[in-house]
């Protein structure tokens, strides 16, 4: 009934969300800050803040070896934020693998695949790519003379799903690694003709889920991937934890990452043997703090509204575009239509840390360089480029701030 609908509040009160992180009422430089920085890492919630110390403070233990209370009640609650995260992605708790980060994700994914590589297999990544997962990938096919072949993409830099899907049918590589959304430029990635591509010819499909597991929430039963890597940090969680998914039966028979304890079965002096997934990739003690206050994160995530969420992003991300495009002189790297809210350019022939430095003397804080992907740069043949990216958090206030110190800010270059 549309009448019982109209009644209920709305859940995306952005005045209230923007009260629930303390950071965003900081001053930068005796002004007010604007924080477009998120790319980089999200800021973080009260509740996250607060249960972080409260671990420390009241609940401090071992996980998963001891019998004692406290011991018992901290692995209850590390095992329960997997179940939440489980849910968040629509998948089984015994896929999801708790790493330092989608980098420490991507590096035992490419670790764990080494032995079914031989030399003359080939390994698939786009233009694109972050570092974290252009250089694991190299690192393997020089370990095993496996040979690195880049995806085709469009002129504006998205990820041509078309003529993947073609390359994929003509190169047959055995692993294709994509991003789900660019970390410098914000584009999104058509996954599901990649992904069905790849299973067409066996190929394992690693996707870079750490810019689009926030924005996105991505349902990783439908997009079907063999892989997904993502980074707590990026998700309104603490740094130093991130994780991935991965198929079961694929996650199981990879090899092992790391060895100690916690990860074994048994020992003896001569030979081991280790637990099934996740438990055999979890060598050591983990970020137990990390992983019970992530829980809080997503809590905070799922009982927003999806779509409100992504409306309220699209609407203010919308806006910057439009501030931004009627400057005179600003070149916008981004794909404007299909963007996580990310958003590259530069403003004439202005060095970007220049104008990083100008803007972040009024506030505003944005990323400048080359975002750990120096391969866009060279496609486009500039230096670096000045990111402003958003959150559900951000504003129309922000970007009206931002677009007024990126004017003052073009007079002092001019």
């Amino acid at each position: 009934s549309s009448h019982s609908r109209s009644l209920r509040p709305s859940m995306f009160d952005i005045a209230k969300i923007r009260a629930d992180f303390p950071l965003l009422n900081e001053t930068v430089n005796e002004q007010p800050l604007v924080y477009l920085d998120s790319a980089a890492t999200s800021q973080k919630p009260q509740a996250v803040i607060d249960a972080l110390a409260r671990f420390y403070s009241h609940e401090n233990a071992n996980v998963h070896r001891g019998r004692h209370t406290l011991s018992e009640n901290a692995t209850r609650q590390y095992e329960h934020t997997r179940t939440l995260l489980a849910d968040y992605f629509s998948v089984k708790a015994n896929e999801l693998v708790w790493t330092k980060g989608a980098t420490e994700s991507i590096n035992l994914i490419a670790n764990g695949l080494a032995s079914r590589l031989k030399p003359g297999d080939k390994i698939a990544i786009s233009a694109i790519e972050h570092h974290a997962n252009i250089v694991p990938w190299q690192q393997l096919a020089k370990r095993t003379g496996a040979d690195l072949i880049i995806l085709p993409i469009e002129d504006d830099l998205v990820i041509d799903s078309v003529k993947c899907c073609e390359f994929i049918k003509l190169y047959q590589p055995k692993i294709v690694a994509v991003t789900h959304a660019s970390n410098t430029l914000g584009n999104i990635t058509d996954l599901a003709p990649i992904i069905t591509a790849c299973k067409a010819i066996n190929a394992i499909s690693v996707i870079d889920g750490a810019q689009a597991a926030m924005h996105l929430r991505p349902n990783l039963q439908e997009i079907s991937c063999d892989f997904y890597v993502f980074s707590a940090h990026k998700m309104l969680g603490p740094t130093g934890l991130g994780g991935l998914y991965g198929r079961f039966e694929l996650l199981n028979s990879l090899d092992v990452y790391q060895t100690g304890g916690e990860m074994i079965e048994t020992v003896s002096l001569t030979q081991s043997t280790f637990r099934d997934a996740p438990g055999k990739f979890e060598a050591g003690t983990p970020n137990i703090a990390g992983v019970i206050a992530f829980s809080e994160a997503i809590k905070y995530l799922t009982s927003l509204d999806f779509q409100q969420m992504r409306q309220h992003e699209h609407t203010v991300f919308d806006y910057a575009i439009k501030q931004l495009s009627a400057i005179d002189g600003i070149n916008i790297y981004s794909n404007q239509i299909h963007n996580i809210g990310n958003i590259s350019f530069n403003y004439r022939d202005e060095h970007p840390f220049d104008l990083a430095t100008l803007l972040d003397g009024f506030g505003v804080a944005v990323r400048s360089g080359h975002h750990c992907t120096q391969p866009i740069m060279s496609h486009l043949h500039i230096p670096g480029t000045v990111r402003a990216s958003f959150a559900l958090y951000n504003n129309k206030d922000d970007v009206d701030a931002f677009i007024d110190a990126l004017k003052n800010s073009i007079e002092l270059l001019d």
